[in-house]
């Protein structure tokens, strides 16, 4: 047998523990894999720059992730087989020849990991091509194709990540003596002791921090962001190292409790595994935090958005045009042609723009568009939304300004005289409103009253109402070319026109972009936090057999032994996340304050699914688990 298939073989006889790392790395070589689909796609490459851009971008997060996350998981197998490679140096191993067999089974698993990502990534390139396409609302298919630069991009960059690995594998067992080796894990573990001050210290820094991150409003959250994020680091590496192991301590001196039955086995040991796995436990609520907090803001940013459109903007179809003249009566002739066809209601709303200087001494804009109460009521009553109506007698007027959900409170002066071209008006209340969307304040009065100005500047705003507002996308994109819109924000020369339906389109397209890289990011950071669950656990499986195996001896039956595996799994599984799940909700809901509207939709969303992965994942896990140790007692 020569040495490079001792390697392999060593590779195979240790698949349960390679397992891990292998799906692990096979999965970030997959989702690699498929972002460079994505970016290298000749058809999105023409229609969506930018999309390419952050798709590679994306690439660069998960590579740079993948190779921390490869570095770590490699050094815990490293640490599992330190028994295995001492007796292999007793055996006449030189130290030379134990660092070259590492090197080629870590290189052997990568070069196996990069062929089957790539190879399953070709298999689902189509399905997941048409869900990209219902993501990002593309309206043109994104037909499968032969990706050789993604499959020569994936293959040289992470056959490169897995040499270079194997490399600081190397630097990793260096210094290692043969009596280290020979002991491996089964070195006698001292009491686990705990910093009364240090415990103290997590608890309070963990309260600061969340105190600060649920109390600061506004731009407040922006200044608090990068201190709190410290604060709450520090804090949750005591927790995991210090407190928890005080807490467990505190409860083993409680007799009554610690005598009750199988808790005697179960928080015997528990100190000494929340100590050794403070570290992994610290990374992944870390990890954990990062994936939930990105998803659960991408996704509440995308609800936010979407909602606030559909909250500020009633109508299907807005123009809005400077002055009444003919450019304003065929671009009026234009949009009803294409609307024929539809059933809509056309609301024109006529300004006339008029100097009223007292409004000057109050800090407010003296030229002040003035429209008629009939026209106002008739925009309002078309909205549908119970929209504020006026009703007013002779010279009583109403003060409206533009306010919207996305805007902070605004206090306007209620009940004021106001005097233009000889003429006294009352105004007797004042309101907020976004139906007429040309962002300007108005003053609303009697249709008399209205008749009776005749200095004045003419601008109209038109309103179309429009039931199914989301088949107008079409007809609002070829309105934009045929006006001549040149501006992303609707402006043209003296007018300004929008549409609803075009609108939601690419405001959906834009966010479904984000999300979409957002999404396969935060699931590779949730797997590698699973994964490092899953290998300090299987790291240990070899003294916990021993260990086990011995208590059975002395009466252990097979229910508590479950009982008592069960719990401690389901500590050492969820204490990280539930920490995960509380910092990602503190870190939401500071968001919700920042921009004072509610992200507890996306938040429970994104929160919840997550937790219900992490539980199928648990049972999965503790049924294998439980049935390894179980096998052991038995043979």
């Amino acid at each position: 047998m020569t040495f490079r298939q001792f390697a392999f073989n060593n590779v195979l006889r240790n698949k349960r523990v390679y397992a891990a790392y292998f799906l692990s790395s096979l999965f970030s070589v997959m989702v690699f894999f498929v972002y460079a689909i994505f970016a290298f796609h000749p058809a999105l490459k023409e229609v969506h720059s930018s999309v390419t851009v952050g798709l590679h971008f994306a690439e660069g997060i998960i590579y740079v992730f993948s190779f921390i996350f490869v570095l770590v998981s490699m050094s815990a197998f490293l640490h599992s087989r330190k028994k295995e490679f001492g007796l292999m140096v007793m055996l006449g191993m030189t130290n030379k020849q134990l660092h070259r067999m590492v090197f080629l089974e870590n290189v052997l698993i990568g070069f196996i990991a990069t062929i089957f990502g790539v190879g399953i990534g070709l298999v689902f390139a189509k399905l997941i091509l048409m869900t990209a396409e219902t993501v990002l609302e593309l309206k043109e298919s994104l037909p499968f194709y032969m990706p050789w630069e993604a499959i020569l991009l994936t293959c040289g960059a992470f056959l490169l990540l897995f040499v270079v690995i194997s490399f600081f594998t190397v630097f990793i067992l260096k210094g290692n003596k043969l009596i280290d080796l020979i002991k491996g894990s089964a070195v006698p573990k001292k009491e686990p002791k705990a910093s009364v001050l240090l415990s103290l210290l997590a608890a309070m820094l963990l309260a600061v921090g969340y105190g600060v991150a649920l109390t600061v409003k506004g731009d407040q959250v922006v200044f608090a962001m990068i201190p709190v994020t410290i604060i709450v680091i520090i804090g949750t590496y005591f927790l995991f190292t210090q407190l928890s192991v005080f807490m467990i301590n505190r409860l083993k001196k409680r007799k009554g409790l610690f005598w009750k039955k199988t808790n005697l086995v179960l928080f015997s040991d528990l100190a000494h595994r929340m100590k050794d796995n403070a570290r992994t436990f610290f990374f992944v609520a870390i990890v954990s935090t990062v994936a939930f907090t990105a998803i659960g803001t991408l996704v509440g940013f995308r609800f936010m958005i979407t909602n606030n459109i559909l909250d500020e903007r009633p109508f299907a179809v807005e123009y809005y045009s400077e002055h009444g003249d003919e450019q304003e009566t065929e671009h009026i002739a234009i949009i009803e042609d294409k609307l024929d066809g539809i059933t809509y209601q056309k609301l024109p709303v006529h300004i006339k723009n008029v100097s009223i200087p007292s409004l000057a001494d109050d800090g407010y804009n003296p030229l002040t568009g003035i429209i008629s109460e009939s026209e106002f009521n008739a925009i309002a009553e078309a909205a549908g939304r119970g929209e504020e109506q006026v009703a007013l007698d002779g010279q009583e007027a109403a003060y409206l300004y533009y306010h919207s959900a996305m805007l902070p409170p605004k206090e306007v002066e209620g009940k004021r005289m106001l005097e233009f071209a000889g003429n006294e008006v009352n105004q007797i209340t004042a309101f907020g409103s976004a139906l007429i969307r040309t962002f300007e304040n108005y003053l609303i009065v009697d249709d008399a009253f209205y008749d009776t100005i005749t200095d004045f500047e003419q601008e109209t705003f038109y309103a179309f109402q429009v039931e199914d507002w989301k088949a107008t996308a079409d007809i609002g994109e070829q309105l934009l070319e045929e006006l001549g819109v040149s501006d992303t924000n609707g402006y043209g020369e003296h007018f300004t026109f929008s549409n609803l339906g075009y609108d939601w389109y690419i405001i959906n397209q834009s966010f479904g972009t984000v999300l979409f890289i957002g999404l396969f990011i935060g699931v590779v950071f949730f797997v590698a936090a699973g994964s490092f669950l899953y290998f300090r656990l299987y790291a240990d499986l070899e003294s916990e057999q021993q260990k086990f195996a011995m208590i059975s001896k002395i009466g252990l039956t097979d229910k508590e032994l479950s009982k008592v595996l069960t719990t401690q799994l389901a500590l050492l599984f969820f204490i990280p996340i539930i920490v995960a799940v509380i910092h990602g909700a503190v870190a939401l809901t500071a968001l919700k304050n920042m921009f004072a509207t509610s992200m507890l939709e996306s938040s429970v969303l994104v929160l919840g699914s997550f937790t219900l992965i992490q539980i199928i994942y648990y049972i999965f896990i503790r049924h294998n688990y439980i049935r390894r140790i179980k096998k052991h007692i038995v043979n």
